[in-house]
């Protein structure tokens, strides 16, 4: 009987030898011949701790956002490789939405984020959601192009948006929280921020500034 549990081994064998030999296309082509992304989701759920390790790692690769929800229970997995490697590969997987021109455009806005263009992020992102409001990092990007640019109240809302849409975008609430702040709203700061953790408890930035608001806001009172 061909179950997920006896297809394991064989996925636990890939994921040992890309970790020797760190070569992603030979693990990406062996993976893809043997496993569908349905079934290296059903691993995620039911292997054991190595072979959950493998295909989150093959997911991550070769997955796109239908896998989402399975990367993003990942992330509080029991296992905390396979909660790193999930907060790795989700963030890929946020990208591989829509059609391949809508990808291709949402990749140009992350580029220009991290070029330091962000009016001309907050136009294509803009023109992406006016088009395309179902795609959440569309929403995401241009909260980040409102963030550095002050902007924060439009930041707040681009990233309420971007999390009503993909409820385990833990970069959206990390960000509103860190937009509270510089608007001195600590008590709002410290929600986002606890959102943040329960959708990934490995940030550990994060976890240093609730702990810290945490402490602020009891001395307040």
């Amino acid at each position: 009987m061909d179950t997920e549990s006896s297809r394991a081994p064989i996925l636990v064998r890939f994921y040992h030898e890309y970790l020797d030999e760190q070569d992603s296309a030979k693990f990406v082509q062996s993976v893809a011949r043997r496993y569908t992304c349905a079934s290296l989701e059903r691993i995620v759920s039911m292997g054991d701790r190595i072979a959950r390790r493998g295909a989150v790692l093959a997911l991550g690769f070769i997955g796109d956002y239908s896998s989402n929800a399975v990367m993003g229970r990942a992330l509080v997995d029991r296992d905390r490789g396979v909660r790193t490697i999930a907060e790795n590969g989700i963030r890929d997987l946020w990208c591989r939405v829509g059609s391949r021109e809508q990808r291709l455009t949402l990749r140009t806005i992350l580029r220009l984020n991290q070029n330091k263009e962000y009016d001309r992020a907050i136009e294509m992102a803009t023109e992406l959601i006016h088009g395309s409001p179902w795609i959440a990092e569309a929403w995401c990007q241009r909260g980040t192009a409102y963030y550095h640019l002050g902007q924060y109240d439009a930041a707040i809302r681009d990233s309420h948006q971007a999390l009503e849409i993909n409820p385990y975008h833990f970069t959206s609430a990390a960000g509103m929280g860190q937009c509270y702040l510089l608007q001195d709203n600590p008590v709002a700061a410290l929600e986002s921020f606890r959102r943040a953790l329960r959708l990934n408890p490995g940030m550990e930035e994060v976890r240093a500034q609730v702990i810290q608001l945490q402490r602020s806001i009891k001395g307040e009172s």
